[in-house]
């Protein structure tokens, strides 16, 4: 079975929503409980599984800055059991931020199990790491403090944003009400779509080294 990684609704202070996005008008599904926040990294939303990847539209024709993803898949999809899959961002191009010093072109940020469950961050971490994979830089973790996240301090000129996530883990129906995201005003400069453009790589901190 496959999945369409769902879409994440903006919290109420996001900077960056449009009218086409996802509101959450409320973050009382927050309140008291566990929560990570992460780096939104600007790259493709991509899917592992033990034999197959996808970018969000599940039917992802070929393009040049998916073949490095695709290598990894092929070089780790036996280690993810048959059902799971990660979900993460591919990184290989550049969009509207350039990334350097980069640890990896894909940084996972969730894993699936074969009944449609998200791990926990604590499991998630534990699995990635078998497979020696890396997560996006985490900005936050405890107990939901609106007040803490708002004051998370970010460089606009270099990073997009931030994602919300339960610490514990949730069912892909309630994904929802258990990831948010904020993202930062005018994040898209260009008119012309990345895929419409020459690929230019980002770099890797060891090909800085």
């Amino acid at each position: 079975m496959r999945y369409k990684y769902p879409r994440t609704p903006h919290l109420p202070w996001s900077l960056g929503a449009t009218s086409d996005d996802l509101h959450q008008g409320s973050v009382m599904q927050f309140a008291g409980k566990t929560v990570v926040v992460t780096e939104k990294m600007d790259g493709e939303n991509t899917t592992l599984y033990a034999d197959y990847l996808h970018a969000r539209s599940i039917d992802s024709r070929f393009h040049p800055s998916r073949a490095w993803v695709k290598a990894l898949q092929g070089k780790i999809g036996y280690q993810i059991p048959q059902g799971w899959r990660i979900c993460g961002e591919n990184l290989f191009a550049r969009h509207a931020i350039e990334y350097t010093r980069l640890e990896s072109y894909f940084l996972a940020f969730s894993v699936w199990d074969n009944s449609n469950q998200c791990l926990s961050w604590q499991d998630t971490q534990l699995f990635l790491q078998q497979l020696g994979l890396t997560t996006p830089k985490v900005l936050y973790s405890g107990i939901w403090c609106e007040k803490s996240i708002r004051d998370i301090k970010l460089d606009l000129q270099k990073q997009e944003g931030y994602v919300v996530r339960l610490a514990d883990s949730f069912a892909y129906d309630d994904f929802a009400q258990s990831v948010a995201k904020w993202v930062r005003a005018d994040h898209v400069t260009s008119d012309t779509h990345w895929m419409h453009s020459a690929v230019v790589p980002n770099s890797l901190k060891s090909q800085e080294d």
